[in-house]
Protein backbone atom coordinates (compact mmCIF):
# COMPACT_ATOMS: atom_id res chain seq x y z
CA UNK A 1 0.00 0.00 0.00
CA UNK A 2 1.35 3.42 -0.96
CA UNK A 3 0.52 6.63 0.86
CA UNK A 4 1.01 9.86 -1.08
CA UNK A 5 2.53 12.74 0.89
CA UNK A 6 3.03 16.28 -0.40
CA UNK A 7 6.66 17.34 -0.75
CA UNK A 8 5.88 20.66 0.87
CA UNK A 9 3.64 20.20 3.90
CA UNK A 10 2.41 23.80 3.67
CA UNK A 11 0.74 22.98 0.33
CA UNK A 12 -1.59 20.48 1.98
CA UNK A 13 -5.27 21.35 1.88
CA UNK A 14 -7.96 19.23 3.44
CA UNK A 15 -10.96 18.66 1.20
CA UNK A 16 -14.24 19.06 3.04
CA UNK A 17 -17.06 19.32 0.48
CA UNK A 18 -16.97 18.09 -3.12
CA UNK A 19 -13.15 18.03 -3.11
CA UNK A 20 -12.94 21.68 -2.04
CA UNK A 21 -11.49 23.10 1.13
CA UNK A 22 -13.85 24.87 3.53
CA UNK A 23 -12.65 28.27 2.31
CA UNK A 24 -13.12 27.37 -1.36
CA UNK A 25 -16.56 25.91 -0.65
CA UNK A 26 -17.73 29.04 1.21
CA UNK A 27 -16.56 31.36 -1.57
CA UNK A 28 -18.16 29.09 -4.21
CA UNK A 29 -21.49 29.25 -2.37
CA UNK A 30 -21.08 33.02 -2.07
CA UNK A 31 -20.40 33.29 -5.83
CA UNK A 32 -23.52 31.24 -6.59
CA UNK A 33 -25.55 33.44 -4.26
CA UNK A 34 -24.30 36.59 -5.99
CA UNK A 35 -25.10 35.14 -9.43
CA UNK A 36 -28.63 34.17 -8.37
CA UNK A 37 -29.18 37.55 -6.73
CA UNK A 38 -28.02 39.40 -9.82
CA UNK A 39 -30.26 37.24 -11.97
CA UNK A 40 -33.42 38.07 -10.04
CA UNK A 41 -32.54 41.75 -9.59
CA UNK A 42 -31.62 42.42 -13.23
CA UNK A 43 -34.09 40.06 -14.99
CA UNK A 44 -36.69 42.77 -15.77
CA UNK A 45 -34.08 45.05 -17.37
CA UNK A 46 -31.94 42.81 -19.63
CA UNK A 47 -32.24 39.90 -22.03
CA UNK A 48 -31.14 36.38 -21.18
CA UNK A 49 -27.74 36.52 -22.89
CA UNK A 50 -26.73 39.86 -21.38
CA UNK A 51 -28.06 38.77 -18.01
CA UNK A 52 -26.04 35.55 -18.08
CA UNK A 53 -22.83 37.48 -18.77
CA UNK A 54 -23.61 39.91 -15.94
CA UNK A 55 -24.13 36.98 -13.55
CA UNK A 56 -20.81 35.44 -14.59
CA UNK A 57 -18.94 38.73 -14.24
CA UNK A 58 -20.59 39.43 -10.88
CA UNK A 59 -19.79 35.99 -9.45
CA UNK A 60 -16.24 35.66 -10.83
CA UNK A 61 -14.46 37.85 -8.24
CA UNK A 62 -16.05 35.94 -5.35
CA UNK A 63 -15.18 32.59 -6.92
CA UNK A 64 -11.58 33.66 -7.53
CA UNK A 65 -11.11 34.83 -3.93
CA UNK A 66 -11.57 31.25 -2.74
CA UNK A 67 -8.88 29.77 -4.97
CA UNK A 68 -6.15 32.42 -5.30
CA UNK A 69 -2.97 32.19 -3.22
CA UNK A 70 0.10 34.35 -3.71
CA UNK A 71 3.37 33.78 -1.85
CA UNK A 72 1.52 31.60 0.66
CA UNK A 73 -1.10 34.29 1.37
CA UNK A 74 -4.79 33.94 0.73
CA UNK A 75 -6.48 36.57 -1.43
CA UNK A 76 -7.72 38.54 1.60
CA UNK A 77 -4.28 38.55 3.20
CA UNK A 78 -2.71 39.69 -0.07
CA UNK A 79 -5.28 42.47 -0.56
CA UNK A 80 -4.73 43.68 3.03
CA UNK A 81 -0.92 43.59 2.61
CA UNK A 82 -1.17 45.51 -0.68
CA UNK A 83 -3.48 48.12 0.84
CA UNK A 84 -1.15 48.59 3.80
CA UNK A 85 1.97 48.92 1.65
CA UNK A 86 0.47 51.14 -1.06
CA UNK A 87 -2.28 53.17 0.59
CA UNK A 88 -2.14 53.13 4.39
CA UNK A 89 1.59 53.13 5.12
CA UNK A 90 3.40 54.16 1.93
CA UNK A 91 7.14 54.54 2.26
CA UNK A 92 8.78 57.52 0.58
CA UNK A 93 12.12 56.77 -1.05
CA UNK A 94 14.50 59.69 -1.52
CA UNK A 95 17.25 59.45 -4.10
CA UNK A 96 20.49 61.28 -3.50
CA UNK A 97 23.02 61.12 -6.30
CA UNK A 98 26.60 60.38 -5.33
CA UNK A 99 29.65 60.49 -7.59
CA UNK A 100 31.94 57.85 -6.10
CA UNK A 101 34.71 58.55 -8.61
CA UNK A 102 34.80 62.23 -7.63
CA UNK A 103 34.73 61.42 -3.90
CA UNK A 104 37.66 59.01 -4.28
CA UNK A 105 39.81 61.45 -6.29
CA UNK A 106 38.72 64.72 -4.65
CA UNK A 107 42.16 65.35 -3.13
CA UNK A 108 43.99 64.70 -6.43
CA UNK A 109 41.69 66.93 -8.43
CA UNK A 110 42.08 69.75 -5.90
CA UNK A 111 38.41 70.63 -5.61
CA UNK A 112 38.10 71.76 -9.24
CA UNK A 113 34.85 70.81 -10.83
Amino acid sequence: MEVKINREIRNYTESMFFGLSMRQFIFSILACGVAVGLYFILRPYFGVETLSWMCILGAAPFAMLGFITYHGMTAEQFIWAWLRSEMIEPKELHFEAANLYYEALKDKIGGKV
